[in-house]
């Protein structure tokens, strides 16, 4: 009985408003999408290993530390003295995420909808969402960070780009909340196009550069913390900030229950994102 009780748990036509939702004599053929969120492209990445590239359960990369080398003054005659450049690792262990998609054939036969199609192009939605909130964890590890006040600032921006100067590292990117985008949005030096120079910022919303930065903005309900990140911005060099390791690439697979008339697919993804050098990251928070 149990596992017959289990079946409440899938969508069906036994499921009362969720299952009738999609009977055809209910619905419109057409089905309005869901918003595709603002995401942090992949390529910010200093590095992406695929499956090709990993063997075993975890494998780590190694990182020349920076200035473990020097160069003395040598007398006459005298030894050149010896050094060398150190190495710390960073170890990548990609871990499993999944979910399985189960649909009766009752509510495949009856709908308009493609049902199994429809669940599996969000399922892949979430998947890319999952992937931003490693990276906006691992991007929260900043080694230094710039308390704003109330509203982001142009002053909080180049503080951030100096942080990262500052550890000999270039700044490239920057990555924002909403809230950070609307504060930058209210600063007149990038939206009068005498002070500017341009209207780059004006014609691509904002998310255009800032002081040559490439800026991104990302969704705060795809982030550890929603409610929080929005206020964030992340200024990084985009070569030494972090990498994403995927041992399993998102894999499906097809299932069938007969007993329960049910058919669907399990979607997998083994995959682990790491700061390569938090040096090479600075934050940006306002209240």
């Amino acid at each position: 009985m149990a596992k017959l009780n289990k079946i409440n748990e899938y969508i069906s036509t036994a499921d009362g408003t969720e299952g009738t939702l999609l009977i055809p004599k209910l619905i419109m053929p057409t089905v309005i999408e869901e918003v595709e969120k603002n995401l942090i492209p992949r390529e910010m990445a200093a590095q992406v290993w695929g499956p090709s590239q990993i063997k075993g359960s975890s494998f780590t990369v190694n990182l020349e530390t920076p200035d473990t080398m020097d160069v003395r003054l040598v007398g006459e005659g005298a030894e050149v003295p010896l050094d060398n450049i150190d190495f710390t690792t960073v170890t990548y262990t990609p871990v499993k995420y999944g979910v399985a998609i189960r649909i009766t054939r009752e509510m495949i036969e009856d709908s308009q909808v493609e049902l199994v199609q429809r669940n599996l192009k969000i399922a892949g939605k979430r998947f890319a969402e999952n992937e931003q909130k490693l990276v906006l964890a691992v991007l929260d590890e900043a080694n230094s960070t710039v308390a704003g006040g109330a509203a982001a600032t142009i002053a909080n921006i180049v503080e951030a780009m100096a942080n990262v100067e500052g550890e000999d590292y270039t700044p490239t990117d920057m990555v924002i909340g909403y809230e950070f985008l609307q504060d930058l949005r209210n600063i007149d030096t990038f939206v009068e196009a005498d002070k500017a120079g341009d209207t780059d910022m004006m014609d691509r919303g904002m998310k255009g550069t800032v002081f040559g930065l490439s800026v991104a903005l990302f969704s705060d309900k795809a982030s550890p913390t929603p409610g929080t990140y929005k206020k964030y911005g992340y200024v990084f060099d985009r070569s030494q900030a972090y990498g994403i390791a995927i041992s399993r690439d998102i894999t499906m697979e097809s299932l069938t229950m007969p007993t329960y008339d049910m058919e669907g697919a399990v979607l997998t993804q083994r995959i682990d994102v790491e700061a390569l050098r938090t040096k090479a990251i600075s934050k940006i928070t306002t209240a």
